[in-house]
């Protein structure tokens, strides 16, 4: 049964070969996952449509490959031993039995996410020797990237027995190797591709994903007429609300209570005021949109992607939050899908994550404007003929000036910032 590359999505002709999870040879059951295809969107997975043996593979991991190429061959007919390893020769000698160690736990016994596991296949990290910070223990990126920063540990010198120094004076058997488990320290600081002494640059090939989103970039510089415009917003009054608020919600609805969710809905309030910012270019029209498709930009490992929260407008700030998690974690775990990704109409980037201090965001084309946060800072500030010090953060709206006019950019933010610094009055719509 020849595997070939299914459809992709609206007007996604091309992938990327991520990972093979399956090799030739492989036993396979219906509907294991074959291997796993990144778009300049989202990344898909191919499944098995029936049990067998995978024969071979026409692609290798890196490849571009279009709609309906071939990607493998697998015989539905094979049995689950034609694909296992061979036993070893009756004739071979009997290796003499080794003390037996305490074995290890495998990478495949370690709960770990997708991210951590791909790292771990790139750098050689062993996963069974990372500690998980994740809830119930998961190994996440950021634990494989800790573990791989640690310094090697020196070796620790350990007495021979008497029955080890026997062993090691006898004949040595040579079976294949076995895994073998690093400590933590010393999971070394590889690049993910090994570059031979010496070298000082290692070349890359794009990922499909890569080289869309530089192509977008290029386009909305290109394509629109693109201006920043800055305000600044005092946190006080949301900070104490959400520092009133965050335990108290988290314990009767589970949610960790962020500042997103009040800029989203204060964003959704600004656009009703405003709806040429929340509004699109198409040829000599303007489309106008009753309805605002959020779109929140997530750093993945895969890069910057921006799913939309559908109806955000129509939400309040608890389901935000619910929607805001939810997208998250389906980045983070390279799970969304084309309708995640499609449709939004306004976009909101939070580079104060990173630190942030100031920045001017990129306009996520087609739309025609994005709100940009940043890092929430002490600074001196005038308040009433007095000099006090407040939490504050800039703020910075890109907007094409092709249909967004100064005035009305200038005034969304102005609107944002009122509704920030008053959070009651986001109860009155």
């Amino acid at each position: 049964m020849l595997i070939r590359v299914p459809p992709l999505g609206e007007s996604i002709t091309e992938a990327t070969i991520s990972r093979w999870l399956k090799r030739a040879g492989d036993v396979v059951n219906a509907g294991d996952t074959l291997v796993e295809l990144e778009t300049d969107k989202i990344t898909v997975e191919v499944p098995a449509p029936k049990g067998g043996v995978l024969a071979s593979c026409a692609k290798a991991e890196g490849d571009v490959v279009k709609v309906g190429e071939l990607l493998c061959d697998l015989d539905e007919n094979a049995t689950a031993a034609a694909g296992a390893a061979p036993a070893a020769p009756a004739t071979a000698p009997a290796a003499a039995p080794a003390p037996t160690a305490p074995t290890a736990p495998t990478a495949t016994d370690v709960r770990a996410a997708p991210s951590a596991v791909r790292l771990a296949a790139e750098t050689g990290a062993d996963l069974s020797q990372v500690m998980g910070t994740g809830r119930g223990g998961v190994v996440s990126k950021p634990d494989v990237i800790a573990a791989m920063a640690a310094p090697i540990a020196a070796p620790v010198a350990t007495p021979v027995a008497a029955p080890v120094a026997a062993q090691l004076a006898a004949p040595v058997v040579s079976p294949a190797p076995a895994p073998v488990a690093m400590p933590a320290s010393s999971v070394v600081s590889r690049p993910p591709t090994a570059v031979a002494v010496g070298d000082r640059e290692t070349r890359e090939k794009m990922t499909t994903r890569r080289k869309r989103i530089a192509e977008n970039l290029l386009q909305a510089q290109h394509a629109t007429a693109h201006l920043t415009t800055f305000n600044e917003i005092d946190m006080s009054a949301i900070s104490a609300l959400r520092d009133r608020m965050k335990e108290k919600v988290e314990k009767e609805h589970g949610i960790k209570l962020s500042f997103m969710p009040f800029f989203a809905k204060a964003a959704c309030l600004a656009l009703k005021s405003f709806p040429t910012v929340n509004a699109q270019i198409d040829g000599e029209s303007i489309i106008y949109k009753h309805y605002v498709n959020l779109g929140i930009a997530v750093s993945s490992d895969a890069g910057l992607v921006v799913p939309n929260l559908k109806d955000a407008d129509r939400k309040g700030i608890l389901d935000i939050s619910r929607d805001i998690i939810a997208v998250a974690k389906k980045a983070r775990d390279g799970k969304l899908t084309m309708d995640d990704l499609t449709g939004g109409s306004f976009t909101i980037t939070n580079g104060g994550v990173f630190g942030s201090l100031i920045s001017t965001p990129i306009i996520n084309y087609p739309q025609v404007a994005i709100l940009g946060l940043h890092k929430t800072q002490d600074r001196p500030v005038a308040v009433n003929g007095q000099v006090v010090i407040r939490p504050m953060m800039y703020i910075a709206l890109s907007y094409d000036h092709r249909i967004v006019d100064g005035q009305q950019a200038v005034l969304f933010l102005v609107r944002l910032k009122e509704l920030m610094e008053d959070p009651a009055s986001m109860l009155i719509d």
